[in-house]
């Protein structure tokens, strides 16, 4: 590490050469055809070169430009390209097209005059972490591999564990915690709708025979990183690689900006990354070297399967059954007028809050889902607004269902099938209301 250290210091004080100006370049994988610029330094001899591989997400080229002039500068070719689009989406994606668009790259790449075809890498940066190393893995074209903030568990745990870090910084506590972070991503991996969502990296990485570099920000919240440094370095020495440096930066966030808490992004990189990547990709690589993992305020845990009860189909028919029944009430209600309805008061109760229970949950969770739980708004007793008023209508469901049953069973004549309805609807409203934890504190 001090070699590192003083290789760092050395590249700032001296000087840099110019970015030559860029070169446009177009490669096809899997059909597709992608463009990218190369971002290259100004003479000098062949170059060692980097692929850059995209994070989560729509990403652009633009998008990784800074990390790239910064590179050239130190003497790297480095390759930017637009992210496919066809292929991949919220609800489709596939890494090992995502590798082959990376290894088309690094192809199109060490085919350019002034690159050295022996020393062109991929660098990853989140997703990308867990596509780069399978580009690596899978081709001796790739000479090393880079990652910022990688993972080294699967995606639905990682996204997990993101997103009860996200709430409990927001004051938010208990079941919707539970709701947003395990039984929502369970039911998502289990419907199929949440790609690659057990993807293991841990099988990959004891495929990877290059030089790694990993790297990671001290207050990484998007990635538990203290569990990724151990696992790459546990399964890295498993496979007997021992060219690997791991790297943690303190005061530095998930793509390794400058941070104060992990969750803001200020100017600037994490001082050293920049330079660390350009002497490592310059230089021997040597190793191992590892930083002790830094600590988390929790750690990530494997999601369990759904059990048949939970399948996605299951509760779909039980929220729809209870809305049905919920609402049923007052629609029926309009072919009754004038007709005296004993149990007029407590059904209309249960009816009224189960229907806006049940409806309002689907809201909610649409909300949840398109991003509301990473800025959960107002807490009052460790609960969002929406979920708190959610909750208090669950209990008032329990409450006027109990109340309407009691009625409806010391007089029994009253009200009839659309009383009985009414309670199927609460009977089925009961257990699915457990599941999703709106009747769990």
């Amino acid at each position: 590490m001090i070699a590192v250290v003083l290789a760092a210091v050395m590249a700032v004080s001296s000087p840099l050469p110019a970015a030559a100006p860029d070169g446009e370049v177009s490669f096809t994988s899997h059909g597709v055809t992608l463009r990218g610029t190369v971002v290259a330094p100004e003479g000098g001899g062949p170059a060692p070169g980097i692929v850059m591989v995209h994070g989560s997400g729509e990403h652009d080229r633009d998008d990784y430009r800074a990390e790239a002039e910064a590179f050239a500068k130190a003497g790297i070719a480095t390759l930017i390209y637009d992210k496919r689009t066809e292929g991949y989406s919220l609800f489709e994606r596939d890494y090992s097209v995502l590798a082959d668009d990376a290894l088309a790259a690094v192809r199109a790449l060490r085919s350019r005059p002034g690159v050295d075809p022996a020393r062109v890498g991929v660098w990853g940066l989140s997703e990308g972490g867990w596509v780069a190393p399978l580009a690596a893995s899978e081709s001796k074209d790739v000479a090393f591999a880079v990652t910022v903030g990688a993972n080294g568990v699967s995606p639905d745990r990682q996204q997990a564990w993101a997103l009860e870090t996200y709430l409990r910084r927001g004051g938010v506590t208990g079941s919707m915690v539970d709701m947003v972070a395990s039984t929502n991503m369970r039911t998502l991996a289990g419907a199929g709708v949440f790609p690659e969502a057990g993807y293991d990296p841990v099988p990959v990485l004891e495929k990877v025979r290059q030089p790694v570099l990993g790297l990671w920000g001290e207050l990484d919240r998007l990635t538990p990183p203290g569990e990724a440094v151990r696992i790459f370095r546990e399964t890295l020495d498993r496979a007997g690689n021992r060219q690997y440096t791991l790297k943690v930066f303190p005061q530095a966030q998930h793509g390794l900006r400058r941070t104060t808490d992990g969750f803001d992004k200020l100017d600037g990189f994490a001082p050293g990354y920049l330079e660390l990547v350009a002497n490592w990709v310059n230089g021997t690589k040597g190793g191992p070297s590892a930083d002790p993992p830094p600590a988390q305020a929790s750690q990530s845990v494997a999601l369990a399967p759904l059990a048949w009860y939970e399948a996605p189909w299951v509760q779909i028919a039980l929220w729809a059954l209870a809305l049905l029944a919920f609402a049923a009430y007052p629609v029926t209600a309009l072919f009754r007028r004038g007709k005296s309805v004993p149990l007029a008061r407590p059904a209309r109760w249960l009816a009224s809050a189960g229907t806006l229970a049940t409806a309002g949950f689907l809201v909610y969770y649409i909300a949840l889902s398109m991003g509301a739980a990473m800025a959960p708004g107002p807490v009052l007793f460790g609960r969002t607004l929406p979920w708190l008023a959610l909750q208090l209508l669950a209990a008032g469901v329990v409450v006027a269902g109990a109340v309407t049953a009691v009625s409806w069973w010391r007089k029994k004549e009253a009200g009839g099938a659309r009383v009985g309805l009414l309670l199927v609807g609460a009977a089925v409203f009961v257990p699915w209301a457990v599941h999703w934890g709106l009747l769990v504190p």
